[in-house]
């Protein structure tokens, strides 16, 4: 899903529950919530979350597809929903696959730097 392109969102056809719930079997950790998909990230530090929430942006505004996101302490909870169509399309699934590999990517292997330069 994540090498898909996201297409208009006036011409996207709404998911069925069951649609959804299918396509939510190939995003472990993310949920079906009133017409939205969602998912909670975590981070070993504020920066990181910071870090992830940019990047994720700049690929939604490539794809024209963007989520709502809330960055807290540790933690960005991701949610996405077609708004155009007020339900769940393709788009939503193909940008939240993208997220998993934003998330997959922006997680360091080694210790973090705890020090910010000024």
């Amino acid at each position: 899903m994540a090498s898909g392109k996201c297409g208009s969102c006036k011409d996207a056809v709404a998911f069925t529950v069951e649609e959804a719930s299918i396509r939510l079997e190939q995003l472990p950790g993310w949920s079906l919530e009133s017409g939205s998909i969602q998912k909670e990230f975590r981070f070993k530090s504020y920066l990181s979350g910071l870090e992830f929430t940019y990047s994720l942006g700049k690929i939604a505004e490539l794809e024209d597809h963007h989520p709502e996101m809330i960055v807290g302490w540790r933690r960005v909870r991701v949610t996405f929903s077609t708004h155009a169509i007020k339900g769940l399309s393709q788009n939503d699934f193909i940008m939240a696959a993208k997220a998993e590999l934003a998330y997959w990517t922006a997680r360091p292997s080694g210790p973090e730097k705890r020090k910010i330069d000024s």
